[in-house]
């Protein structure tokens, strides 16, 4: 899928991470808190399927979903089910962390390599493509192993971000419902210090000019 081709509304809807209690508040499980607060504000419960290895919730004509593999495996549940339903790969948005990104700050495509990322590797591998819409949620990278942090728990100070990360990747999801992706990827792929700056307006004609001074020095 090109990022200008015209887009279609995405019929399932996958956040990765991993299964069970231990790995519930790492950071390699943003992409399940993104999908579980989109469930949460549309009132959606999940159901286990055994058969496809996933957690799965029905919006409208939409699915969530959660793959119930280890994350090196996410792509055993989105191929069953997008085959089982017949959904193309374009019309698939996988949500996920990235290292490489600021903690907190949201990356939108319409497809790409996998970057490193092991469960998106695996998703690549079972459907035979790399063209589908992913929406990346920045984890930041420490020094050391790389592991150790994505399976790492969330500090203090990260907590007081992850919670507005996670209801702009919300809204992202919904803007890219609604509007397609070149409009999502217009709103969101700044950093959150360019839209603040938007969301306060146009600078004085006095802060302009100082600005202006400023770099002829």
């Amino acid at each position: 899928m090109n990022e200008g081709a015209e887009f279609l509304p995405p019929r399932l809807i996958v956040g990765l991470g991993n299964p069970g209690r231990k790995y519930v508040e790492t950071r390699h499980n943003v992409g399940f808190m993104v999908i579980d607060q989109m469930a949460t504000e549309s009132t959606l419960q999940f159901a286990d399927e055994k058969r496809w290895k996933s957690q799965i919730a029905k919006d409208s004509d939409r699915f969530l979903l959660k793959p119930q593999t280890y994350m090196n495996d996410s792509g055993l549940a989105v191929g069953k089910v997008s085959s089982f339903y017949k959904i193309q790969a374009d019309q698939i948005l996988i949500i996920y962390d990235d290292l490489d990104l600021d903690f907190g700050q949201l990356r939108i495509r319409g497809q790409g390599s996998a970057g490193g990322h092991n469960g998106v590797r695996s998703i690549i591998s079972h459907l035979g493509t790399q063209n589908f819409p992913r929406l990346r949620v920045g984890i930041g990278r420490k020094e050391g192993e790389s592991s150790n942090h994505v399976l790492g728990n969330f500090s203090t100070e990260e907590r007081s971000i992850l919670e507005k990360s996670i209801k702009e990747a919300v809204l992202a999801v919904t803007l890219i419902s609604d509007q397609g992706i070149s409009a999502a990827m217009t709103r969101f792929n700044v950093s959150r210090e360019t839209r603040k700056r938007k969301s306060r307006g146009p600078e004085s004609s006095t802060e302009s000019k100082g600005k202006a001074e400023s770099s002829v020095e």
